[in-house]
């Protein structure tokens, strides 16, 4: 089963994220922050990240900006998950390599469907 990255500053948003998609099988390893997030990148590769915007100590757009430089995360799915649904944002996330964009507080189903949509 595919293992995702889970990052997102608040713990109570990362364990939504992470029993929904364990209930559905997949590997989960969270981390706190961009910085937490990109170490643990680079000492193992994920299948997919699921990231939140707003962080403290690195954001989720420059998270996504730095795995996508590294050789193993250049088409690996990243989705943006977070409260902000303005259309700039969304462009800076495109822009920085972003597959997709989930909007808090998420349904666990839509979240479910769109990583399956992104490991194809």
């Amino acid at each position: 089963m595919a293992s995702i990255l889970a990052v997102d500053d608040s713990a109570s948003m990362r364990q939504m994220v992470s029993f929904t998609l364990k209930g559905a099988g997949y590997d989960v390893v969270e981390a706190v922050d961009g910085v937490d997030a990109l170490n643990k990148a680079k000492s193992k590769k994920f299948d997919c990240v699921v990231t939140d915007v707003n962080m403290p100590n690195k954001d989720g757009i420059t998270l996504i900006k730095d795995l996508r430089a590294l050789p193993d995360y250049k088409f690996v799915p990243m989705l943006m998950l977070t409260t902000e649904s303005g259309t700039d944002k969304k462009q800076q996330g495109k822009e920085a390599g972003a597959t997709g964009w989930i909007v808090k507080p998420f349904n666990p189903d839509q979240l479910l469907k769109t990583i399956q949509k992104v490991l194809g």
